[in-house]
C-alpha cells in the first residue's frame, strides 16, 4: 500500500484549541491573530485541511515546526498511533520540558501496548 504525506488536521486543531484557551482567546480572536477566516478554523473540526498560507500561519503562531503536523499514512483511513497524535500537543505545552514529554510518550505508549495485548487475549 502506497503511503502519502498528510496533514494531521485533528492534532493541529487540538494544538490551536489548547493554545487559544491558554491565551484566553475566542476562535474569532484567534482567526484575527492568524489572519485567516474564522470559517477556516471551523472547517478543520470536520477534518478539512487549511490552505498552505493558513497552515504556515498556524504553525508559526504555535511556534511549532510544520512537520510536527505531518504524518505518513496509508491512503486508507487507518487511525494513526496515539503517541504520534499526542506528541505535537505535548511538545506545545510550556509547562513540560523535554524529559517530561519523553516520559509521557513512554507512559502513553506503554498503556496503548497493554490495551492491545489485553484485546488480543479476549
Amino acid at each position: 500500500m502506497e503511503e502519502s504525506p498528510a496533514v494531521d488536521v485533528k492534532s493541529l486543531h487540538a494544538a490551536l484549541d489548547h493554545a487559544r484557551e491558554e491565551k484566553g482567546l475566542s476562535w474569532r480572536q484567534l482567526a484575527k491573530e492568524l489572519d485567516v477566516s474564522a470559517s477556516t478554523l471551523s472547517r478543520m473540526v470536520n477534518g478539512l485541511k487549511p490552505d498552505v498560507s493558513a497552515f504556515a500561519a498556524m504553525t508559526t503562531w504555535l511556534k511549532m515546526p510544520a512537520d510536527s503536523f505531518f504524518r505518513m499514512s496509508p491512503s486508507t483511513d487507518e487511525e494513526p498511533e496515539l503517541v504520534v497524535q499526542l506528541a505535537p500537543l505535548l511538545r506545545a505545552r510550556r509547562d513540560l520540558d523535554d524529559k517530561d514529554v519523553e516520559y509521557l510518550e513512554e507512559l502513553i505508549g506503554g498503556a496503548v501496548r497493554r490495551f492491545r495485548a489485553d484485546r488480543l487475549k479476549d
